[in-house]
């Protein structure tokens, strides 16, 4: 359908749906749309087509998509005089960092200041460390680019590398996380930017959080710090943060909070992205060095050969699989086996570490990253299936070339790349005491 709307005034576009210029002039985040250009927008995604001539725009909505028209430019005066500033700055590299809570507009905020700069000629790059809503690269990783020219959705973008944390929340993988973050901007500083835009998490209430945003900032040495305040969220870190480096900034008024329905949407949406043309490789586990294996343990060979027979002997059978890891024995078996609670808690008296029973296929599904022999991210995958009688592995992936590295996360998704709950030691436990059926 065409819409007429008058300049000055701003149309916000929630997806899915897209939208292109026929005549006027409109603007995206600060990068003026050529006529005729469609814009799409993602489903969970709001976008504001700033008026600056009176257009007329053709709009296409999908399902729960909605169109509102208000009055003015949505982009905060406080983004506009940050712009200003950072482009004034005679340091080479400016490394901005930008904080703020869930959905308060940091995304936006990167894509307005990497279009106006780009419009200078300057060499940006972002850095995206961002687990749970990954733009650039997977989820579940920290990852980079470089912007050659505007852009309306960095998701649109692609990594020119990444690192894989594993998990979709940093309170979790705090240290792997800035280790991540700190290797990436290393990488990009070797390449001369004018500006390194780094995006955060949203993690900054309480102070485990605090603490998590100091670590970074004091690793990665940001020359200004963007602070999104939208009520009073970012006080306690605030206090703690240098003047001299600070900025608050506005988030803007027509920002959308989006449930967590909608954000696991995105990344799924992600997993689509970086799994575009896969297909099932198998692979001999004798050739694959298998890092951050400490949940199930199928890379590791059964260690203590006269402790393993004493537990098939205990178990009365011989799983699938079975390794010792730091804090606990990782038991699989076939999947309409059971196990007497009885003879596991015999193991964990002779071992002292906790028992974790999985039935073979509750596995499969597991998120990883893939890495070449000189540890070069190649890209992601998922767990099919492991052959643990032919020692073998099958994942189902779009990289083609040779794997040598493979490093596990704690996402599992279904076949549709849907997150599913990963099994956890309750569950195996409970589940062990039963024939399983399925």
């Amino acid at each position: 359908m065409n819409h007429t709307i008058e300049s000055g005034k701003t149309l916000l576009v929630d997806g899915p749906a897209s939208v292109s210029v026929i005549s006027g002039e409109v603007e995206v985040f600060g990068f003026p749309l050529k006529k005729m250009r469609r814009v799409v927008i993602r489903e969970g995604k709001r976008l504001p087509f700033a008026v600056k001539k009176t257009a007329t725009v053709d709009i296409s909505l999908g399902e729960s998509a909605n169109v509102e028209e208000v009055d003015g430019n949505t982009i905060p005066s406080s983004w506009v005089k940050a712009y200003e500033e950072l482009s004034n700055s005679q340091v080479k590299p400016v490394i901005v960092m930008i904080i703020g809570a869930v959905d308060s507009g940091k995304t936006s905020l990167c894509t307005f200041l990497i279009n106006k700069l780009l419009t200078e000629g300057h060499k940006v790059a972002i850095l995206d460390g961002d687990l749970g809503q990954s733009d650039v690269g997977p989820p579940c990783s920290v990852s980079y680019t470089f912007v050659t020219r505007p852009v309306t959705d960095m998701f649109n973008l692609k990594a020119r590398n990444a690192f894989f944390v594993g998990d979709t929340s940093p309170n979790r993988t705090i240290s792997k996380t800035i280790e991540g973050l700190a290797s990436l901007k290393h990488e990009i500083i070797s390449y001369n930017p004018d500006f390194i835009i780094i995006n955060t998490d949203g993690w900054v209430e309480g102070k485990d959080a605090v603490n998590y945003k100091l670590q970074i900032v004091e690793k990665l040495n940001p020359n200004v710090i963007l602070c999104m305040q939208q009520k009073d969220e970012l006080s306690p870190l605030l206090t703690v943060l240098e003047k001299g480096r600070k900025v608050i900034v506005d988030s803007p008024s027509a920002i959308r909070q989006r449930s967590g329905e909608k954000r696991r949407g995105l990344r799924e949406l992600g997993y689509i992205k970086y799994l575009r043309n896969a297909k099932v490789r198998s692979i001999p586990l004798s050739w694959l060095e298998i890092e951050e294996d400490e949940l199930i343990g199928f890379g590791r060979k059964r260690g203590n050969i006269e402790q393993a027979r004493k537990i098939y002997e205990i178990l009365g059978m011989k799983p699938l699989h079975l390794a010792e890891l730091r804090d606990k024995i990782c038991i699989i078996i076939g999947r309409r086996r059971w196990i007497n609670l009885d003879n596991i808690k015999k193991v964990e008296e002779i071992t002292k570490k906790k028992v974790v029973i999985i039935h073979k296929g509750e596995e499969e599904g597991l998120l990883m990253a893939l890495y070449d022999k000189e540890r070069k991210f190649l890209g992601i995958g998922i767990l099919r299936e492991n052959d643990y009688r032919r020692k073998t592995v099958k994942i189902y992936t779009p990289v083609s070339e040779e794997i040598s590295i493979v490093t596990l996360g704690r996402v599992k998704l279904d076949k549709n790349f849907k997150e599913t709950p990963i099994f956890t030691e309750e569950n195996q436990l409970q589940s062990s005491t039963l024939e399983d059926l399925s």
